[in-house]
């Protein structure tokens, strides 16, 4: 489930890099909430 999510945010992010459609910084921010998901799921073991 974090996951799926994770991968939604990054997509959402590269395509607000490709069309230059940033909302302020909002784009971003789900970048990096889609890291630390990725880097969270690494830790606990669970692999992508």
């Amino acid at each position: 489930m974090l996951y799926t999510i994770a991968v939604v945010l990054l997509i959402l992010w590269l395509l607000g890099v490709v069309t230059s459609y940033t909302i302020g910084g909002f784009i971003h921010i789900l970048l990096v909430i889609a890291i630390i998901m990725i880097l969270l799921r690494l830790i606990s073991g669970r692999g992508i």
